[in-house]
């Protein structure tokens, strides 16, 4: 993986010297090395892969692996799945809102309830969208004529590993169990089994994913403060600090990875959008996803020529799996223009032209390049966003591991739901 940032700063600002550099790094490595921050050391991840793998052998014949959860215990394994496709027989569907028609259209995909698995995903075992949908499956199921006594048989739960409603109900009606480690919230989850087991369902090769996350991790770890994501991070601070750009794009040049920018706009905008006691300020990066080529015909106007308040992560594939010729002998002149090129080739000029357009503009760019789309370099993306946004929260003096604000909206949604009774 390979970043530049395209940058109209001072080069010699305090910011961006060795010193800075310095506290930004020994900073990361302060919340990293916290026993209840576990994102970055990935020390579970063999024993994950075996019970992940324990729980799929078990279930391997099922037809439809259906995800119950929402946040960070949808959108990681959502992430993957849009990214490499099922290679499976299983279909995998998702329930993972409150939308009663959404969750209708979902049910209708399951046309044999009896070959199904649920994966009930709540850390806390309590997260009231998940346990209405749990409602919702467990009706489904009964009413297709699986006995009270069999429902072992159709559902899995990831939650805590000691305590919540599901973990209890689970000790109780021996339903199989993962976890949602201690030292992990939901939305830096994508590592463990809340999003390996629908990973394998969908033949996905954990093990090259999680390598790439764990080698980013030695390799961020063992070089100097001058790394990548140190420079990132303090070219991000800057520009927040006497610019006041605020807003971050992340767009990627891939349909396939579309939904990294959806997983990204939670990591980023639930991490780092927080009230900060010591300052008595509220602070943020908001987050904005997008995709190319797509986006340069809709949202690429107002990043080329609104305010200059943000800054743009593009993301290029360079070797994609397929390719066609334009070469159509179609008589009209912009197809003429086209038929000596490729398909490959059209989208990397777009990303190029938008580059080059960007920086004639004075726009803040950060470039990263994948060679391909696979399980390594989505490990190594996932470790590389996770990280940055680690870094971030450090700089910004918040906790960048809570959600304060997204408890306050459940307290205020139970008070509703008790207000009709």
């Amino acid at each position: 993986m390979q970043i530049e940032f395209k940058t109209f700063i001072d080069e010699d600002h305090k910011t961006l010297k060795p010193d800075f550099l310095s506290i930004m790094k020994e900073r990361f490595n302060s919340v990293t090395n916290r026993e209840d921050i576990g994102f970055f050391r990935l020390k579970d991840s063999e024993r994950h892969i075996k019970e992940c793998t324990d729980i799929y052998n078990k279930f391997s014949k099922k037809k439809y692996f259906i995800q119950i959860g929402i946040g960070g215990s949808a959108l990681g394994p959502q992430m993957l799945i849009d990214a490499f496709g099922n290679q499976n027989d299983c279909r995998i569907l998702f329930m993972d809102n409150t939308d009663a028609e959404y969750i209708q259209d979902v049910i209708d995909q399951i046309e044999s309830p009896k070959e199904a698995l649920f994966y009930v995903v709540s850390k806390s075992g309590g997260t009231a969208e998940t346990v209405a949908n749990f409602a919702i499956a467990k009706k489904f199921l009964l009413d297709s004529g699986v006995n009270e006594n069999e429902l072992n048989n159709y559902f899995v739960f990831c939650t805590d590993p000691k305590s919540g409603h599901l973990r209890k109900m689970a000790n109780e009606e021996n339903y199989e169990t993962l976890e949602v480690p201690n030292d992990l919230g939901g939305r830096f989850s994508v590592f463990s089994p809340v999003g390996l087991l629908p990973a394998l369902f969908a033949k996905i090769n954990i093990e090259e994913l999680i390598k790439g996350a764990q080698d980013y991790a030695q390799e961020v770890s063992t070089e100097g403060a001058d790394h990548d994501l140190f420079t990132t991070g303090a070219h991000l601070a800057y520009l927040l600090k006497e610019e006041g750009i605020n807003q971050t794009i992340l767009m990627p040049y891939s349909s396939k990875l579309k939904n990294l920018s959806h997983w990204f706009v939670q990591l980023w905008g639930e991490s780092l959008g927080k009230y900060n006691e010591e300052t008595n300020s509220h602070t943020g990066l908001t987050p904005i996803p997008a995709y190319g080529a797509t986006d340069q015909h809709s949202q690429m106007q107002l990043f080329m020529e609104g305010p200059n308040d943000k800054v743009l992560f593009l993301l290029e594939v360079v070797e994609k799996k397929y390719n066609f010729s334009l070469n159509s002998k179609i008589n009209m002149e912009p197809a003429k223009d086209l038929e000596n090129y490729s398909l490959n080739q059209l989208i990397k000029a777009q990303f190029n032209g938008t580059l080059k357009a960007l920086e004639q503009r004075k726009r803040n760019v950060v470039r990263i390049s994948i060679q391909k789309n696979n399980e390594y370099a989505m490990g190594q993306l996932v470790m590389y966003f996770e990280s940055l946004t680690a870094l971030m929260g450090e700089y910004l003096g918040i906790n960048a591991f809570n959600q304060p604000g997204v408890e306050l909206g459940k307290k205020f949604a139970y008070e509703y739901l008790k207000s009709l009774a």
